[in-house]
């Protein structure tokens, strides 16, 4: 079939994802081959896009998918991540040939990644797992892509992503748009840069999705304050939040929140919002980001109770039977200062939102460390300033505070994000305060809170709950007036005798 030695890359699986990150490649003017288990797809897929500026290959057969390609081939598989993207590299492998390039562009865990990596390099293989943030838009006019693996591999990869991501203007960070099918952005620099080694891709977007749980948490819960305290309807709160976008807190998640807000139902007239109901879904990556902090040992408290109020949400008939035996304060204020207390409840946001990423790179500083990785924080900042879901103009001054300090071991210690909080602290604490005074729940504002708290304390209690774990299992602990590293003992039910060092 001499038509299909054409393809400068494939694809594998045309659920709207891969058709669109597709169709973004073909707009770049590649040629690429695509592939469906269902034939039927694949051929209605190639039939509906007859025009794009890069000639568009359906192919029946896996066999056919690699005689499509230019070797050495390249394959970027979109399909469910686990046993079926294990069951596609399988397929790939009994066609490819050693140098061939296979791209993982799912949400895969990045263990598997690891794993997979070492398998196909042994048969000869190259893999790259690449994180693809930006959901259907993002794929198909300019996703976040986060490859890692081999660099080589990924030099060969490197004209495609570059031209498929999200571009941002070189001197503001701001995302360039406007881009229409057959259309692609021209110019600007391009969100994707090359992570690191084998998992580091698919480790980072995991990361990204944690954070991404934190902050459409605490969006929730500023809405949640404004409604509960200040009897605001979804269409004046979408207001307040097209007012923020204008300012530090714009991002994509601010800007379609105020969208959902303002949105009617078709169907009763009401805001959308109210008719919609309040159990939320989730796919794993936030659950994952939580596990692996546990397992690292760094404190993400506020990625972690963005989960957890994820699964208190899905117990819907627990909550209405205890809202009817459990009683608590009144939520709405006497007559509040209304403009005095969006006020507060903004700069709670901002300041939060400032702790919940200084828990997601501390994440990755201890992971580079695991893996013997070498991430470059403010290229992993810089590229998520377009095409994923977190974007936002506040990654700007990440990328700027790693630039200054790559090295750098807290964002709260970067001067911008100091004096930031120094001056919105007062209103975040209020507002709390006032949470909690009229039983709204926070636990993404009030955890991020405490982690600040806990961060700027030189004494915290935990020498108490040593001397607790000594008592009970002779756990040890360190002095004060001791070298860091010597541990102690004593025979507490007799405190006078002696302490041995262990």
């Amino acid at each position: 079939m001499p038509t299909l030695m054409q393809s400068d890359i494939g694809l594998i699986g045309l659920a709207v994802m891969g058709q669109n990150l597709a169709l973004n490649i073909a707009d770049h003017g590649f040629a690429i081959s695509v592939y469906n288990r269902t034939t039927a797809k694949t051929d209605e897929f190639v039939k509906d896009n007859p025009n794009t500026p890069g000639k568009l290959t359906g192919c029946p057969t896996m066999k056919d998918f690699a005689a499509s390609l230019k070797k050495p081939r390249k394959a970027i598989i979109l399909v469910k991540a686990g046993g079926p993207t294990d069951a596609v590299i399988n397929e790939l492998v009994a066609v490819f040939e050693p140098g061939d390039i296979i791209i993982d562009g799912g949400n895969a865990l990045w263990t598997d990644t690891i794993r997979r990596e070492k398998e196909l390099k042994a048969k000869g293989l190259r893999f790259i797992g690449s994180g693809v943030s930006g959901g259907e838009e993002g794929a198909r006019f300019g996703p976040s892509l986060m490859p890692g693996g081999d660099p080589a591999a990924w030099a060969e990869l490197k004209p495609v992503w570059e031209a498929v991501a999200s571009k941002v203007d070189a001197q503001t960070g701001v995302e360039l748009t406007g881009a229409k099918p057959g259309k692609p952005i021209k110019g600007g620099v391009p969100c994707v840069a090359h992570i690191g080694p084998d998992g580091a891709g698919h480790y980072v977007k995991m990361v990204h999705n944690g954070i991404e749980y934190g902050d459409m948490q605490m969006i929730c819960e500023a809405y949640d304050l404004m409604r509960g305290l200040l009897g605001m309807t979804p269409d004046e709160i979408g207001t307040v939040f097209e007012t923020w976008n204008q300012g530090d807190l714009n991002s994509f998640l601010i800007e379609i929140t105020a969208k959902v807000l303002k949105q009617k139902d078709p169907e009763t007239g009401k805001p959308l919002v109210d008719v919609i109901l309040d159990t939320a879904g989730q796919k794993g990556t936030g659950k994952w980001t939580s596990a692996n902090a546990l397992d690292m040992g760094v404190a993400a408290p506020t990625i972690a109770e963005a989960v957890f109020a994820r699964c208190l949400s899905a117990v819907k008939e627990e909550r209405v039977a205890a809202a009817k035996a459990l009683r608590g304060p009144k939520r709405a204020m006497t007559n509040p200062d209304r403009a005095k207390v969006v006020a507060m409840i903004r700069d709670a946001l901002y300041c939060s939102k400032i702790c919940s990423y200084a828990q997601g790179f501390q994440l990755m500083r201890e992971a580079q460390n695991e893996y013997k990785w070498k991430l470059n924080f403010g290229e992993i900042a810089q590229i998520w300033r377009g095409g994923c879901i977190i974007r936002a103009r506040f990654l700007q001054k990440i990328t700027e505070a790693f630039a200054k300090k790559p090295r750098l071991a807290n964002l709260l210690l970067d001067p911008y994000f100091k004096k930031t909080v120094k001056k919105a602290q007062k209103n975040w604490r209020k507002v709390l305060a006032l949470a909690v005074k009229h039983g709204i729940p926070t636990p993404c504002l009030g955890s991020a809170l405490s982690y600040f708290d806990s961060y700027r304390t030189e004494s915290l209690p935990q020498n108490l709950l040593q001397g607790q774990r000594d008592f009970f299992g002779a756990h040890t602990y360190e002095r004060v007036d001791k070298p860091r590293g010597e541990f102690y003992h004593i025979d507490w039910p007799d405190p006078k005798r002696p302490q041995i060092k262990a």
